[in-house]
């Protein structure tokens, strides 16, 4: 398939037609892990980092890694980096949808404080990457196997504060906890949510790996620069799957689910650069890469630390239902977006 010589109309159409399969797909995904979070006792944040976070990831990681291969290391990365930058933003449209209050006082968590923090050590490994273009070992940058081990033992770390939580969030008659408003299907047995979940996620990752081979040629033909491309049309069409599911998740009222499939998605697609680096073949990717995809890495970064503070301060209202974190969220990523457009 060369989406390249698709004409317009098609191109659009093949847009169109992913985008419902992956609202349909992404509802009966998002109700599956729902129930598994509560049948396996995970807990909805721990499923919706993990399984529903990787499971909408692969469209993304896909992309990233093709570019790489093609030789397109600022494709690959700004893919990675924009695409959290989004996803993070897509968490003010989630707080919109839900009116109660803020999103992120209603969805508190140690988990959810855990992930952040997670997330910015992920992060933060990359900066050491970026600041050492040069060093390689095989052909690879030593923060690439680095940054794999840290998400595995982060995502250990998860399980154990889950489990054995030594913080508690107070209270609040606006919290949700993830008991509140579930009613466990018990019409379902654990093989068939099963099976609904990784039918659901097979058919939501095919449509947003087509997504990702559609936005590619529908954008480039406007002759931007591939950090902007790549930070803003490919990151948004790969990471359209979150934004249906964590819309899906808050009117469901699981709210934990909704913020752990951006967190723990944002965490996993700190793995795209990685894997990007061990199949591109000019050497470390870092070394290839330009100062809009820096730009890229510190707009996540802030976007991460203003949310963690925002789970934190736990602001009951802010404007209307909406909290300022989520406001700044969207002015932060639209104004990195503007940035990028005008510099690189």
């Amino acid at each position: 398939m060369n989406a390249a010589t698709w004409s317009l109309p098609l191109l659009s159409g093949a847009f169109l037609l992913c985008a419902v399969t992956i609202a349909v797909f992404g509802v009966r995904m998002t109700r599956a892990a729902r129930d598994l979070a509560h049948r396996t006792g995970l807990g909805e944040l721990l499923v919706g980092a993990v399984l529903v976070g990787a499971a909408t990831s692969l469209a993304g990681i896909t992309t990233s890694v093709t570019a790489a291969w093609t030789g397109h290391a600022g494709l690959a990365v700004s893919n990675a980096f924009g695409g959290i930058a989004a996803q993070t933003a897509f968490l003010a449209i989630a707080d919109i949808v839900y009116r109660r209050a803020n999103l992120e006082h209603a969805a508190a968590s140690v988990e959810n404080l855990v992930v952040c923090a997670f997330l910015l050590c992920l992060l933060g490994i990359h900066v050491g990457g970026a600041a050492t273009p040069s060093v390689s070992f095989l052909g690879i940058h030593p923060v690439t196997p680095i940054l794999v081990v840290a998400y595995f033992f982060g995502l250990y770390v998860l399980v154990k504060t889950h489990r054995s939580p030594m913080w508690i969030p107070r209270r609040t008659d606006d919290t949700r906890p993830e008991s509140i408003g579930y009613r466990s299907g018990l019409q379902s047995s654990a093989a068939r949510l099963w099976l609904i979940f990784t039918t659901s996620a097979v058919a939501v990752a095919g449509s947003g790996w087509l997504l990702a081979q559609v936005a590619v040629p529908f954008s480039v033909q406007t002759g931007l620069s591939e950090s902007f491309v790549g930070g803003t049309f490919t990151a948004i069409a790969t990471s359209l799957p979150e934004l249906i599911i964590a819309i899906t998740a808050v009117r469901m009222g699981a709210l934990n689910l909704a913020v752990g499939d951006i967190i723990g998605g944002n965490a996993f697609d700190t793995l795209f650069v990685a894997i990007s680096d061990m199949v591109y073949r000019a050497g470390p990717i870092y070394g290839a890469i330009s100062n809009a995809e820096v730009l890229w890495l510190a707009i996540t970064i802030l976007m991460t630390a203003v949310l963690l503070m925002g789970l934190l301060y736990r602001q009951r209202h802010g404007i209307g239902n909406i909290g300022v974190e989520s406001v700044l969220l969207a002015v932060i990523y639209l104004g990195g977006a503007g940035a990028m457009f005008f510099l690189a």
